[in-house]
Parts: structure tokens; C-alpha cells; sequence
């Protein structure tokens, strides 16, 4: 809990204010029965009509003090725990941000989607709760104490024995409870997992047909999610009536010892019996509270371990800022995604020339993607270094470095707003015909044209409303308005036809002008008039040069060039 003390501490002030009007609120519900038993006792057995309206009267105005703490106190707990809520959130997307690829892999996406919105209510449910309960029921119920001690003396055995017991049972609850809350959200992540998988891969499960199966994996999930809260909800099933029963049997007990109470003495056992309720809806206050703080201490453990986890990749104490002209070495170069099986790169060693355009083509799952992924610094080499233009990459400013990088992947990633703020995304400071001529250089420009308000028209999210060839071609104009030293274009054309994929290669060759480019491609037609071309396969280097050259001399090469164009040709 000390995740949510150190939250508090910011906003002690506004606290502190809550916690007085709750006390003060606490100390009006205490006073209630004392001026009733007064009334009983002094103003009906005198039959005291001033006594009567006197002791109404302060009646009134103490309720009216604690009507009037009660909405500020309520006041003053929302808006703390409203504000937690949103730091938590905040810091929680700062410090995502921060990690690399491989944080994310390991904490993954859903999860903390999970620990941004539902483990963050947890918190501000408990923070709230406390801000109106935790200080307000232990004064109730201290104070109810005393005061029936007060009103009557031969009370105290019973009321240690009850407070013993209720003690017991909160603490049996909260052990019980606290690991079954985290198995709830443990399973809420599966449910997310399984909901957004279904949610961005909706066509193809309609396509194949495949609704029966997705239902039955939410099903599950949801199962799952139904009995884990079941388990946790039994221990509050059991708990809270028990401290029910043991504080309306002392209700009981004080009553019969009460049986041949005197007359003039009826109106402090009211106030008693009053007292005992307060004292039960105290513990009540106190065990609800406290099931609330068990779900949030599982809450705060997840929360502190997205908050706490430290990016995978180090960060130089002083970064390197070269300028960045596209030079690029790869010096014995391994890599593996955390908890893989095998290596994805294996003693990668090439060279890559400032301003060359590079073709890489491979199998599937031959480390295409691996390769391009680690110039960037989305991961680091497991082993070896990677050097662009002389500099160890891991000591390079990031930010310096990412700038200088522009990446058009294979599945286009649009955000909701129109064509022209998906483009600006590549540069934010672009002018309109800038965004324009990057369109054009993609091919992108015509359809634009033709489509409602031209650059203006509002893009669905993830640019739903465009097909893939569209998708593509604009996440390539918007890379290109970017200017990049370093351009890499990772099968960002698998979804165009031939004579579009075509022209658009033609034209990136004359946009791109001196920069470096990295061109991903299953296709042999895209890749074999670039300057140099990569073959991979299963993680290895099988031949690095041009087309022809790799015709004469890399089997994997070949055998790709003869499934697509067919023998016979020599280059």
C-alpha cells in the first residue's frame, strides 16, 4: 500500500481537510443519542417542555453540522481520489512509453490496458472509500464504545469479547481475500486479451467463419473470470454476516443484562442499544473498506510493477550525437526475442553504404523484420554491435537517431483524424505541399483526391474506412514526408497490385534521393533492380550482393527467383 500512501502524500492537504469534516461529521452521529437519552431521561421523566425543545434543538443543529461535513467531506474525497486516479494513469503511460519492444512484450498490451483502467478504479474506489469511511468508522466505533461504557459500566466484558471477535474475522477475511482478488485481475487480463484479439482480427474470423471458436475462447476466458470472482466473493459471503451476527448478539446480550434496568434510566439504555448499531455499522464501514483494500493491494502490486519496470535497453550517460548520413554495419550480429526458443539473427556481419538502397527478401520467419527492427533500437543484439556511420547504436541519442529513421511497416498503422494529420504524423511541421509531393511520390495522391473532402476527410480508427493498398500507401507518404537519412520500408507494398507496387518503387527511387533505404519484400520483382540485396533464411546470411551476383551463387536466392519469374533467365 505504500504505492497509494505515496500518491496521498501529494494531495495531503485536500486530505487532511476530508479527514477533519469526516471527523467532525463522526462526532455528530455520536452526540445524536446522548441528547435523545436526555431528552428521555431529564425532559419526558420531568416532563420539562423547555428541557424537551431545548435538547431538540441542539439535536438539529448537530445534524445540521453533519450534514453540512458530510458534503464537503464527500466533496474533497472525490476529487482526491479522481486526481490519483489520473496521475496513476499519466505516470503509468509516461513510463510505458519509456520501455522498449521487449517490456512490452513481457508486461504485455492487454495487461497493462488491464492495470491503466480497471486496476486504477480499484485505487480510486479504495482512496475514496477510505477518504469517506476508514477515519469515520473506527471514531464511530471507539467512540460508541466509550459512550455505552460511560452510559453503562457492565457492558465492558461484553463489548471486549465482541471486539475480539470481530478483530478475528476481519483478519481471517483479508488473508483469504487478498490472493482471490488477484487471481481476478490475473483473469480480467485474459478476458482483455482474448476480447481485443477477436476485436483486431474480426474479418478474418468472419472470413473463416470462425465465430463458434472465438465464442468459445470468450467463454472461457469469461468462465474463468465468473469463478475467480466467486472464489473471492465467497470470503466476503462468509465474513460479513458473521461480523453481523457477533455484533447484533451483543445487541442481545446487552439488553438481557439490561432486563431490570430502572425507569429513570431507560433513555441511556436507547442510547446504548443506538450505540451498538453504530458499533455494527461501524465494523460493517470497516469490513467493507478493508475487502475494498484487499483488491486494491493486489491493484497496487500490478500497478507498481508497470511503474517500477525498468526499460530492457540502457541509456548511455553521455549519449553520442553524430550526424546521421545512413551508414550502416552490422558486426557479428545475434539476436533473440526474450524467452524464444532459438535465435531470430544468427553472426550477421554486412555493410551497408550510406545512400544505397538495399533490397531484403528471405522466407517467411527467415528475420526480415528482426533485422530491421534492431537499427532503430526497438531491440538490442543479443550479441555483437550494430554501428551506424562509426557509432555503437546503443550509445547513440535515441531520439537523435529514431528521428533520423523513418519506418513503413507491412500492416499500416493510421490514427483516427483526417488524411493530412496521418501524414503530418512523419513530420509535424510539414506545409501542405510538402504532404502533397510525399503523396504523389506514393502514389497516394490520386485516390486522395477522389475521396469526399480530399486531405481533409476524417480517417476511421485504424483508417477503416481505406482499403490496404490505401492503408499502405499512405503510411509510405507519410515516412517519406519525414525525409528520413534512413528509410525502411518493411513490405509496405504487399497489398498493392504489380503495376501500382511498380510505380511506386520507381518513384521512392527518385523521392528518396541520398538516403539510405531498406526494402523488405517477398516479391523478386521488388527487390532484384536495387543496389545490393540481403538473402536471409532461418536467421543466416545466405548471400549479400547484387542481383546477378546472387543468381550464380546463393541457392536460397535462386530458388525464390525460380518459384516467382521461372528459369532461364541469367539476370
Amino acid at each position: 500500500m505504500g504505492l497509494i500512501a505515496k500518491y496521498i502524500r501529494r494531495h495531503f492537504g485536500i486530505f487532511m481537510l476530508s479527514t477533519f469534516f469526516l471527523t467532525m461529521e463522526a462526532m455528530a452521529d455520536l452526540l445524536q443519542p446522548t441528547f435523545m437519552s436526555y431528552i428521555v431521561d431529564r425532559g419526558i421523566r420531568n416532563a420539562g417542555i423547555g428541557q424537551i425543545l431545548a435538547y431538540g434543538a441542539a439535536m438539529l443543529g448537530i445534524a445540521a453540522a453533519g450534514a453540512f461535513s458530510a458534503v464537503m467531506r464527500n466533496r474533497f474525497a472525490s476529487r482526491t481520489s479522481q486526481t490519483i486516479g489520473r496521475e496513476l494513469r499519466q505516470d503509468m503511460y509516461r513510463n510505458v512509453q519509456r520501455l522498449s519492444l521487449e517490456n512490452i512484450d513481457r508486461l504485455q498490451p492487454a495487461s497493462i490496458i488491464t492495470r491503466m483502467t480497471n486496476d486504477v478504479a480499484q485505487i480510486q474506489d479504495f482512496i475514496n472509500s477510505m477518504m469517506r469511511m476508514m477515519v469515520k468508522a473506527p471514531i464511530t466505533c471507539i467512540g460508541a464504545i466509550v459512550l455505552i461504557m460511560i452510559q453503562t459500566p457492565r457492558q465492558a466484558p461484553v463489548m471486549a469479547v465482541i471486539l475480539l471477535t470481530v478483530a478475528l474475522l476481519v483478519m481471517g477475511n483479508m488473508r483469504i481475500g487478498y490472493p482471490r482478488f488477484g487471481m481476478v485481475q490475473q483473469r480480467l487480463d485474459r478476458l482483455n486479451g482474448v476480447s481485443r484479439e477477436f476485436l483486431s482480427s474480426v474479418r478474418v474470423v468472419k472470413a473463416f467463419h470462425a465465430e463458434e471458436e472465438e465464442t468459445g475462447k470468450f467463454e472461457e476466458a469469461s468462465l474463468g473470470l465468473a469463478a475467480a470472482n466467486t472464489l473471492a466473493l465467497r470470503a466476503m459471503a462468509v465474513f460479513s454476516p458473521l461480523v453481523n451476527l457477533t455484533v447484533n448478539m451483543g445487541i442481545v446480550l446487552l439488553l438481557w443484562i439490561s432486563r431490570n434496568q430502572q425507569s429513570s434510566e431507560i433513555g441511556r439504555l436507547m442510547a446504548s442499544v443506538n450505540y451498538m448499531t453504530q458499533v455494527l455499522f461501524a465494523v460493517t464501514m470497516i469490513s467493507n473498506t478493508l475487502n475494498t483494500a484487499v483488491r486494491a493491494a493486489a491493484s497496487s502490486g500490478r500497478i507498481r510493477e508497470v511503474l517500477e519496470e525498468k526499460p530492457a535497453q540502457s541509456v548511455p550517460a553521455e549519449p553520442l550525437t553524430p550526424e546521421i548520413r545512413g551508414d550502416i554495419r552490422f558486426e557479428h550480429v545475434s539476436f533473440s526475442y526474450a524467452g524464444a526458443g532459438k535465435a531470430s539473427l544468427r553472426d550477421i556481419d554486412i555493410h551497408i553504404c550510406p545512400g544505397e538502397t538495399v533490397g531484403i527478401i528471405g522466407p517467411t520467419g527467415s528475420g526480415k523484420t528482426s533485422f530491421v527492427n534492431l537499427i532503430p533500437r526497438f531491440y538490442d543484439a543479443t550479441e555483437g554491435k550494430i554501428w551506424v556511420d562509426g557509432c555503437d547504436v546503443t550509445k547513440i541519442d535515441t531520439k537523435l537517431l529514431r528521428s533520423a529513421i523513418a519506418v513503413a511497416p507491412q500492416k499500416a498503422l493510421l490514427f483516427s483524424g483526417t488524411i493530412m494529420d496521418n501524414l503530418r504524423w512523419g513530420c509535424a511541421q510539414a506545409g501542405e505541399e510538402e504532404a502533397i509531393a510525399a503523396a504523389k511520390a506514393a502514389c497516394a495522391h490520386d485516390f486522395i483526391r477522389q475521396t469526399a473532402d480530399g486531405y481533409d476527410t476524417l480517417l476511421g480508427q485504424g483508417g477503416v474506412n481505406l482499403s490496404g493498398g490505401q492503408k499502405q500507401r499512405l503510411a509510405l507518404a507519410r515516412a517519406l514526408l519525414r525525409k528520413p537519412r534512413i528509410l525502411i520500408l518493411d513490405d509496405c507494398t504487399s497489398a498493392l497490385d504489380a503495376r501500382t507496387e511498380s510505380e511506386v518503387l520507381k518513384r521512392l527511387r527518385q523521392t528518396a534521393g541520398d538516403a539510405t533505404v531498406l526494402l523488405i519484400s517477398q516479391r523478386i520483382s521488388a527487390v532484384m533492380r536495387t543496389d545490393r540485396i540481403l538473402c536471409l533464411d532461418n536467421g543466416r546470411v545466405r548471400g549479400f550482393g547484387s542481383h546477378k551476383e546472387l543468381l550464380a551463387v546463393c541457392r536460397t536466392y535462386r530458388e525464390i527467383y525460380e518459384s516467382q519469374i521461372g528459369g532461364g533467365e541469367n539476370g
